[in-house]
């Protein structure tokens, strides 16, 4: 029994650093564009408030649900942006998006 404890902490001790850096320095931020080109993107959060994050030539963008081609989103699209904050502010990593049109059904 003491051996399965200790096996247990042991593992726990070696765990917990890995999944604490899995996620790294990055933010998210949740909301609804109202502005987009091709070096920003602004998002209105659920709070109200506005954020605007850069946007590379090394962000990444994925749709779900698009009744449309593939490309960035478009205003009124809802948005997770994974982000790392630098100096200048938060910078995109990946863009993930739906439009903000309901399904309809047949």
């Amino acid at each position: 029994m003491t051996f399965l404890r200790l096996l247990t902490v042991a593992l726990m001790l070696i765990c917990t650093p890995v999944l604490a850096a899995a996620h790294g320095s990055g933010q998210h931020v949740l909301g609804v564009v109202t502005a987009i080109d091709t070096v920003h993107i602004e998002i209105k959060t659920p709070k109200g408030q506005s954020v605007s994050v850069r946007l590379t030539d090394k962000t990444q963008y994925k749709s779900k649900n698009i009744r449309r081609p593939k490309g960035p989103p478009q205003v009124g699209d809802r948005v997770v942006v994974e982000a790392e904050k630098d100096a200048g502010g938060l910078i995109a990593k990946e863009v993930h998006f739906s439009d903000s049109k309901p399904k309809t059904t047949p």
